[in-house]
Order: structure tokens, then sequence, then C-alpha cells
């Protein structure tokens, strides 16, 4: 119940904000993009959740003078089929971008089912040309959880190192082919004691729908 009565009152500060944006807002075009896509694994945060799985998503984002909502959906981990809704807002300022949102993830085909709002994160991005810093903290339950990225683009590369509380690490390097096909080297640097710590090859394949 506590869970809910954050996500409202999220929502309705959200709201709030919107509404003293009302003026730019009102003439402010409202776009909305999806697109879907497929990969070998459900690779999460240095890890491959779906035990060698390929994945399949969708993802359906509506936004407007910097606000955005939408949902993405996926064939999940190991336990359940997954879909996912955020709100956020995001902007620049100068050489700066900023972007912050709220996430909650839902299973509810697990064998313990988790709904909307009873397992959230807070999400704050910030980035300075090539340059990339993000933070996640869990809401709640979470609430003891915390992940951040330090990212690098590089022409047609990206490379992101990950750090989890728990001391778990791990560094991506990505390769753009194109606008919908990439390909990433996932290595643990520190496993924190888990097994599941090899080399992953992940190819994920993105198609827009317009």
């Amino acid at each position: 119940m506590k869970m809910k009565q954050k996500l409202l009152a999220s929502a309705i500060a959200v709201t709030a904000l919107a509404g003293t944006a009302m003026a730019p807002l009102a003439s402010a075009e409202v776009e909305v993009s999806a697109s879907v896509g497929a990969a070998n694994m459900y690779y999460w945060r240095g890890f491959d959740l779906g035990n060698g799985t390929p994945a399949v998503w969708g993802d359906l984002t509506v936004s407007a003078g910097g606000f955005y909502g939408g949902m993405w959906t996926s064939s999940g981990d190991s336990s359940s089929v997954e879909y996912d809704l955020y709100v956020g807002y995001g902007g620049e300022a100068g050489a700066f971008t900023y972007d912050v949102s709220l996430w909650s993830y839902s299973y509810p085909s697990a064998a313990d089912p988790v709904g909307p709002g009873e397992l959230m994160e807070a999400v704050v991005g910030l980035g300075f040309g090539p340059l990339s810093l993000t933070y996640f903290h869990g809401l709640e339950d979470l609430d003891d959880y915390w992940y951040t990225t330090v990212g690098l683009d590089v022409g047609d590369f990206n490379f992101t190192y990950g750090h989890h509380e728990d001391d778990v690490s791990h560094l991506d390097v990505t390769y753009g082919y194109n606008e919908n096909l990439s390909f990433t080297l996932g290595l643990i640097l520190d496993d924190g004691g888990y097994a599941n710590d090899e080399p992953k090859f992940i190819v994920s394949f993105t198609i827009p729908i317009n």
C-alpha cells in the first residue's frame, strides 16, 4: 500500500509540475514514438537474467515539452514476462544534458507476481558531450539498492562502466553497426561472489515504428 501511495504521490507531483509549465506545454508538439527489438539474451547490468534465452521487447513513449511517459514490455527474464511504466523529464542547459525519471517494474507471471508500483526506481542522468553519468536508486523495499554507470561515446563505440551497491562491477563495450543493429561485449570486473561471471556477447536489433 505504501508503494502504491508513493506512486500516486509521484504522479501528482508530476501533474503539478506540468501545471506550472502549462503555457509552454500548450504550444509544445506532442510526439509519439515506438519500437520493437530482439536480442540473443536478456542482458541486465552485467548479467544474463534469461539464462541464455533470447528476449524480445517493445516500447511506446509519448513526449511533449521535455516531459515524457510510456511503457516498455519484454518477454522477460527466466521468471516472468515483464512490463515497465515510466514518467520523466529531460532537457539541456548549454553543453549539459539532464534527465530525471521514475520507473515501475512489473512481473505478472512470476511465482510471486509483482504489480505496478510495487517495485520502483528513481533515475537521474547527466551528460556532457560524449560523457554520461547515470544513477539508479531503489524505492521502498529496494531502498538499500543503488546502481551507477559512467559512459563514453567514441565514434560508433560506447564504453560503459557499471557498479552495483554490493561491489559487483562490469564493463560493456558496444559497437553500433547502424541505427538498428548493435553488438555488445559484457565483462564482469568484480563478481561479488556470483557464479554468472563469464564474458557475454549480445546482439541486439531494434526497429522503430512510425
